[in-house]
């Protein structure tokens, strides 16, 4: 018998607009507010050209945290319905994000959805997000988003087949007839790690890779998947494919609450890791976030390897890898936030670089379009035009490739690219859960305070330093490949240059998923002399926040008496 394909009245949402990386809430809200799941599922869907969505294929996957199996069979019940051809999705339900851009472009879908929240926590007292990738394996670029924010807005109904079950744990084909529909609708559940890492072998020299971690003189890394979606692929490719020791990779099994801590590849977070490199016998560390699109990379001894220099040692070091011996480098690029070390690597290998706003999307025109090879975020994100995506485990296998090439260890191959290019010394100050009028207000003022014309001739002193304004300006962006201007958009962003390469940059940001407002601090100083490179970031960094604090008054405004995180 046919599936009966069912249509259901429903009343719109006001606060369905997709932030940075699509639409995050609370979990309570999906997994509690009638419809809410259904609304935005129907929004994605019928923000596709009716004539594009006929017949066509998406791809699904998720990090595995809660809540992701009823969504999944929410979305294969509305595809269905909404015409959709047929569904790829990872065995299990689970996909890392960097699979996902991957699969979508290998079988050239119309897109997909990745049910994630990234680094935020999971579990039903956890977040929850639905994000919509498109036809090039990247993120919603922000006209695809306010197409799906305008469906949400009027949606007065949603179709759904309400009996179809599909087994997510059965490899393999499914097909279903429904009503009126000629053709049948078909499920493909699709091994999580296979496409990605055919991917991966075509990009890498895995037995240099191989011969680094098995050879006599080993090095023996310990990897932390933060029981997030990358358990798989860590234990596929890095322990089963390049050999290293089963013993080397923890925290592979992907849970919904993913062990009750925040899955987040940083210091503060990834503690067990850090502790793990501070006893010294492993040469090489990292951790994952829950859907794998970034990384943290720590040297013998806990050493830190920060994301903005890590993108510009990977940038210096390309020629290690046989995918750009072979295609080469076009140009780089960075968040207007991440630091400039990757400017100088551009600079000196005669690239262009490009500078965007905060948000991956902003990459892809500029990767279609042949301009970009490399891109990287401070908040520890990188990745390169093999997808869309920043792709956290395709970095490691660089710095592998870059340690076997170099034979070095993590940190002289860090201290050796400050001594060639000098050292941005950089931080980033986090004060969350802000409420959302007085970040608005702070925000507004502060865009007062460094546009008056007097602000980019004012001096000032901290200790023995003066600092004096070179460019203060309210950042926005115009992609070269269309023309398009980003400016401002709801995230205001101001930027303060100094003379002698410091930085200051404000952020307001919005992808916390309804826990109130985030203001990020970002401070940045570039010292040419080796003699003073080993110094103590926030000792370097001390007046230039000091400045921030100053300026923006921060504290009295918000109440705090200092950041929630700092890295």
């Amino acid at each position: 018998i046919p599936i009966p394909v069912v249509t259901v009245q429903t009343a719109p949402f006001e606060d369905q607009k997709p932030g940075t990386n699509g639409l995050r809430r609370k979990t309570a809200v999906f997994e509690g507010r009638k419809n809410y799941l259904h609304n935005y599922i129907q929004s994605v869907l019928s923000s596709i050209d009716l004539r594009d969505r006929q017949g066509c294929t998406m791809v699904v996957g998720s990090d595995g945290r809660y809540f992701s199996r009823t969504a999944i069979e929410v979305i294969v019940q509305m595809a269905a319905a909404n015409g959709i051809g047929r569904l790829v999705i990872g065995h299990n339900g689970l996909l890392s994000t960097p699979a996902v851009s991957c699969i979508i472009r290998k079988i050239k879908a119309i897109g997909g959805i990745v049910l994630t929240a990234s680094h935020n926590p999971g579990g039903p007292g956890g977040d929850f997000g639905i994000k919509f990738n498109v036809a090039n394996g990247g993120p919603s670029p922000d006209t695809a988003m306010e197409k799906i924010y305008q469906v949400s807005r009027t949606l007065e109904e949603y179709a759904i087949c309400p009996d179809l079950r599909i087994d997510l744990s059965r490899l393999g084909r499914q097909e279903f007839d429904l009503e009126n529909k000629f053709k049948p609708f078909r499920v493909e559940i699709v091994d999580s790690v296979d496409i990605y890492l055919q991917l991966l072998r075509s990009i890498f020299d895995f037995s240099a890779i191989k011969s680094l971690l098995t050879g006599a003189d080993q090095l023996k890394i310990h990897i932390d998947a933060m029981n997030g979606v990358m358990g798989p692929y860590v234990r596929r490719i890095l322990c089963d494919e390049l050999g290293a020791p089963a013993n080397s990779a923890v925290n592979c099994v992907p849970l919904e609450d993913f062990g009750g801590q925040p899955p987040e590849p940083n210091p503060t977070y990834a503690t067990s890791l850090v502790e793990a490199m501070k006893g010294g016998e492993f040469g090489f560390g990292a951790a994952f976030d829950a859907d794998g699109d970034r990384y943290l990379i720590l040297g013998e001894n806990a050493f830190f390897v920060n994301p903005s220099d890590s993108v510009a040692i990977i940038a210096a070091n390309l020629s290690t890898i046989p995918y750009f011996r072979q295609h080469g480098a076009r140009g780089f690029g960075r968040s207007m936030a991440t630091s400039t070390a990757l400017d100088r690597v551009a600079k000196a290998m005669k690239l262009a670089l490009y500078e965007t706003p905060t948000g991956w999307r902003y990459f892809g025109n500029l990767m279609d379009s042949g301009r970009c090879s490399l891109c990287g975020e401070e908040s520890f994100g990188t990745g390169s035009d093999h997808i869309r995506e920043k792709d956290g485990l395709w970095s490691v296998l660089v710095w592998l490739s870059i340690i076997g090439a170099r034979k070095q260890g993590v940190e002289q191959i860090v201290r050796e690219h400050w001594a060639r290019f000098g050292r941005n010394y950089f931080c980033r100050f986090d004060y969350e859960g802000l409420d959302p009028r007085a970040a608005f207000y702070l925000m507004r003022d502060l865009e007062a305070v460094i546009s008056d014309k007097a602000f980019t001739s004012q001096k000032f002193a901290v200790g023995d330093r003066v600092f004096s304004v070179e460019k203060a300006e309210n950042f926005e962006y115009i992609d070269p490949v269309d023309g398009t201007v980003a400016r401002n958009q709801v995230r205001r962003r101001q930027l303060i240059l100094f003379t002698e390469g410091s930085r200051l940059v404000f952020r307001m940001s919005g992808s916390g998923g309804g826990m109130g407002a985030t203001i990020r601090i970002y401070a940045e100083s570039f010292e040419r002399d080796p003699e003073r490179h080993s110094r103590e970031t926030q000792v370097v960094l001390g007046p230039l926040i000091a400045i921030a604090l100053k300026i923006s008054n921060i504290h009295e405004r918000t109440g705090r008496h200092g950041p929630n995180v700092i890295t």
